[in-house]
């Protein structure tokens, strides 16, 4: 079974989930965008 996660980064929130198939995790793209961006929108941010 996958399981989700949230991680901190410099105190803000990163949803990763672990592929046990791969043995790795995959984050979330647009939460790395916020965070390093510091955009109030990363959604947009990706999209644009």
């Amino acid at each position: 079974m996958d399981e989700f996660e949230i991680k901190l980064f410099e105190n803000q929130q990163i949803r990763r989930k672990w592929d046990a198939e791969l043995e790795d995790y995959y984050y979330s793209i647009v939460d790395v965008i916020g965070i390093l961006t510091e955009s109030n929108n990363p959604n947009r941010y990706w999209a644009d």
